[in-house]
């Protein structure tokens, strides 16, 4: 419903926006043009996004125009899942409206998908996934309050989730492992809270706490990454680099510096159970580290270390230790972008590290986008044995979405996608060889 009222309050405003008043509003005093821009805005920044409130009293304005972040003096767009960054040039894709002293945000992804995977250990499945987000932040003191909820529609399709070759991690009764099948996302993705305070005019000091939230790991999530935010399809490494978005139980104090970003997490390391449609609470157990710095405008970097204590539910005596390292570039193309992430995660537990790697891109001209992904991970859960031997596997897909807009924040586009699964020769009998997948599907996007 919050979604909703803000989707509806920026479309009403968009009205504004062209000339028509609101019913019953007093018509508003002529002003004068502002003077154009000494540069173009990055690619997704609109009439909406721009208009920002000036910096607090003693903040230089390095937004470059945009609007501010929460966290830190850089521009909104910066902020990605969590505490996480991508580069400045990143498409905000978003629907702003002010309400007093608030700024009010809301964003959503729905898609319909129609899954295939071929082979002996395949299967077929129509679900329904993606997310619903709404913010608000305002001035508070001498600092800055967010809030923010992240909704998803995935505890529908069934605590077994939906066919996926090569995926693995949690479970859908508490018993057995999910293999060859990605679980679903719980109904609360992140309720989280934020402070931060300027240090100097280009330095600040913030904390993040959220039931669920997302500790300082890894690169954004998935669903969150432009580069591959346009795929319905999770990606085999998601448990070596971003599966602690959803940490039930997380505080992050951090340090923004420049261009530089400093922060530490205490969160409860415990994959959500299969029960989709609750919040856990438990110990703050784990810690991660996290450093990151946008050297540009169009590239950001991240190094990232954690202490994973009994994050497994079918193993709770287990702890591990994981490595993450990531470089995302993003630019303006045109009328449109191109984003590109690279990036390795480690897992180590019981003196076996097993790695995975990813490369994706997506470039976005008009209404058609364009993704593909490919993938290497080590995997010692396949043969359904707890720590089986390890065997590498790899994906790729390739995937295209067309938009056609309903309303000037609103779209609804028809897709598909083509993966490429490759098992190694102890792997190809169970799999029926080097077997493919495939995804048609229909998205529902408010931008």
């Amino acid at each position: 419903m919050v979604l909703l009222l803000i989707a509806a309050a920026a479309l009403a405003q968009h009205q504004g926006h062209d000339g028509m008043p609101m019913p019953g509003a007093a018509p508003k005093p002529p002003v004068a043009a502002p003077a154009p821009p000494a540069s173009p805005p990055p690619a997704g920044a609109g009439d909406v996004e721009m208009n920002m409130a000036a910096p607090p009293d003693g903040l230089v304005d390095v937004t470059g125009g945009r609007m501010p972040a929460a966290l830190g003096p850089y521009p909104m767009s910066r902020e990605a899942s969590g505490t996480a960054w991508q580069p400045d040039a990143s498409e905000h894709q978003a629907v702003h409206v002010m309400s007093g002293r608030w700024t009010l945000m809301g964003h959503a992804l729905l898609t319909l998908v129609y899954d295939r995977q071929d082979g002996r250990r395949g299967g077929e499945k129509a679900f329904v996934s993606g997310m619903a987000m709404g913010m608000a932040r305002r001035p508070l003191g001498p600092g800055t309050l967010q809030l923010r909820a992240m909704l998803s529609p995935e505890p529908l399709m069934g605590r077994r989730g939906y066919p996926l070759l090569l995926a693995s991690g949690e479970t859908a009764d508490g018993v057995t492992p999910l293999i060859d099948r990605q679980h679903p996302h719980d109904l609360f993705m992140e309720l989280s809270a934020s402070y931060s305070v300027p240090l100097s005019g280009t330095a600040s000091a913030f904390v993040y706490a959220g039931l669920p939230g997302e500790p300082a790991f890894g690169p954004p999530a998935f669903m969150h990454r432009l580069s591959i935010m346009d795929s319905p399809e999770a990606p085999i490494s998601h448990h070596w680099l971003d599966s602690t978005h959803i940490a039930f139980g997380v505080v992050t104090g951090g340090v923004v510096i420049g261009n530089a970003k400093l922060e530490a997490s205490r969160f409860n390391g415990r994959e959500p159970d299969q029960h989709r449609w609750n919040i856990e609470t438990g110990l703050l157990d784990s810690t991660a580290l996290r450093v990151s710095w946008n050297p540009t405008s169009t590239l950001s970097l991240q190094a990232s270390w954690g202490r994973f204590v009994s994050p497994e539910q079918l193993a709770p005596g287990e702890n591990q230790t994981r490595w993450s390292a990531s470089a995302i570039y993003t630019r303006s193309l045109g009328d449109g972008w191109w984003s590109t992430t690279l990036a390795w995660g480690r897992r180590a537990s019981e003196h076996r590290d097993l790695d995975a790697y990813i490369l994706e891109s997506a470039v976005r001209q008009g209404p058609w986008t364009l993704f593909v992904r490919a993938e290497r991970t080590e995997n010692d859960e396949l043969t359904g044995v707890h720590q089986g031997p390890v065997l590498p596997v790899g994906k790729a897909s390739l995937g295209a979405v067309r938009d056609f807009r309903l309303a000037p924040h609103l779209a609804i586009g028809p897709g598909g996608l083509v993966a490429q699964n490759f098992v190694p020769r102890a792997l190809q009998a169970s799999y029926g060889g080097d077997a493919r997948g495939f995804m048609a599907f229909v998205r529902l996007k408010l931008d």
